[in-house]
């Protein structure tokens, strides 16, 4: 055996090349020396978890199935929320704040978990891969559009291993469907229906009024994060800020990254062109309705056009929240299920229609007899036998450029771009002009909104632009 000469230079691709030639010869490489978001072949993923409570405790603990993660540090703004992953992670340090997390742990972390309210996903995930550290950031993957194109950028300019938390878009369910489209067994596809029961939690109510002291096992400050300070409320803990645009995205925000998955994965679109919407209003009297511009509305319908990225025509896609559904096909005998519980998906095509439930799961042909009477597509395109959570820690171990992700956010930014297209449809419907009496011209946004994806910016109803990229408050900011 050679042997190392001392102080010897060891290089990535040294340890490489040097590993082949020793055989048999083990090598203990710091993280430091393979250079930023990489991790030595003999150690495990060391994961940070912000926003360890609810979502981020389920996240964790999917993590830390494999063998081959360590949960190295904890985060959250709420002691109550963190309790049971700080008990079933005693080891981690915790703390309160992610930017003092992310430089007191840089060296000892290679990767962080993001599963905070929507208001600071991008806020946090950029903070971490900005330090090189590979991110998972639950769905959706940021509040507004100018911070989903953002994280889009930064996913290239940082060189970090990036996942969006959309399990089913690693399912064997939305790769089927996929096979069965390009197929042609549906024929062309040109529209398409997504709908889920949300909101289960309150929306289009009026603000949470009173005066209440913020719990002490609560930092309400960073609670807020980059939003507008208000005073406290229990009102939106720990799960209801979903129904409030200061926080939330609505019931789009929160389902669609699931249940549109499959129309953005299979059909030959990025960005829409337009969008419209209606939404339901809650009443107090007599023509006087109490739609709160502060609140997410109880329903909402939503169309989207996207233009096909061949060129050839387009294709509209159609939201239904709120318990809302689109017409039920006629091919669908009256005792079989139009969806499931959480929502679904029908593809309309030429030839025929394809169902299929929320997370893309059991992709189905219409009438559902075909699917013992037609022969299925053959196998093509590669499963995740791991499973979303897994792939991104075999990916981060891997390395950038070498591991693979089936919501990296080259994929996930501009998903997520079209979906929050839709809110901004709902964002301007609500608008109202107080100084004018009349019922049509006191609806200011009841219009279609035509979208310049480039630039991001609605070309016909400049009021609508607000929405694209909130203003952050002192302190927090931005910027690749």
């Amino acid at each position: 055996m050679t042997p190392v000469k001392k102080n010897l230079h060891i290089s990535r691709r040294n340890f490489i090349r040097n590993s082949a030639i020793v055989g048999t010869a083990f090598f203990i490489v710091p993280r430091h020396v393979l250079g930023r978001g990489h991790i030595a072949p003999s150690d495990k993923l060391n994961i940070a978890g912000i926003g360890v409570g609810g979502k981020g405790e389920g996240d964790l603990l999917e993590f830390a199935k494999s063998p081959r993660v360590n949960i190295a540090a904890l985060c959250d703004v709420d002691d109550r929320q963190a309790k049971k992953s700080r008990a079933n992670f005693p080891k981690a340090p915790y703390y309160h704040d992610f930017r003092e997390m992310l430089q007191k742990e840089r060296n000892n972390i290679d990767a962080c978990c993001i599963s905070t309210p929507d208001n600071t996903h991008a806020v946090a995930t950029l903070a971490a891969m900005q330090m090189g550290k590979h991110v998972y950031t639950q769905k959706p993957l940021a509040h507004d559009i100018y911070e989903a194109r953002i994280l889009a950028q930064a996913a290239k300019k940082y060189k970090v291993i990036t996942q969006m938390g959309n399990q089913g878009g690693s399912g064997d369910g939305v790769r089927r469907a996929k096979e069965m489209v390009d197929a042609g067994m549906i024929g062309k596809v040109y529209e398409a229906h997504a709908w889920t029961n949300r909101p289960v939690w309150p929306q289009g109510i009026a603000t949470p009024a009173g005066n209440f002291d913020t719990p002490a096992e609560l930092d309400w400050n960073l609670w807020l994060g980059p939003a507008k300070h208000i005073n406290y409320n229990p009102a939106y803990l720990p799960f209801n800020w979903r129904g409030w645009w200061a926080f939330g995205t609505g019931a789009l925000g929160d389902m669609a990254c699931h249940i549109m998955d499959p129309i953005y994965r299979i059909l030959p679109i990025q960005y829409p062109d337009s969008a419209e919407c209606s939404v339901a209003t809650v009443w107090k009297e007599m023509w006087n309705d109490t739609q709160n511009p502060d609140a997410c509305p109880p329903a909402s319908v939503i169309h989207l056009t996207y233009p096909r990225t061949e060129g050839k025509g387009s294709i509209k896609v159609s939201w239904h929240d709120g318990g809302l559904l689109p017409e039920r096909p006629e091919e669908l005998l009256p005792g079989e299920p139009f969806g499931n519980w959480d929502g679904g998906v029908l593809f309309v095509g030429k030839k025929g229609k394809l169902l299929i439930d929320c997370y893309g799961e059991n992709p189905r042909l219409l009438p559902t007899r075909l699917m013992k009477e037609k022969n299925m597509p053959r196998e093509k395109i590669k499963r995740v036998p791991e499973g979303h959570y897994l792939q991104w820690v075999n990916a981060c171990i891997a390395g950038y450029g070498k591991g693979e992700t089936s919501s990296p956010f080259e994929y996930a930014g501009p998903f997520t771009e079209s979906i929050l297209m839709g809110n901004l449809a709902i964002r301007s419907w609500m608008m109202k002009n107080p100084a004018l009496k009349g019922w049509e011209d006191k609806y200011l946004g009841r219009k279609k909104l035509l979208w310049d994806a480039a630039n991001m910016k609605v070309t016909n109803f400049d009021e609508a632009n607000q929405f694209v990229k909130r203003e952050y408050r002192d302190g927090w900011k931005l910027e690749l």
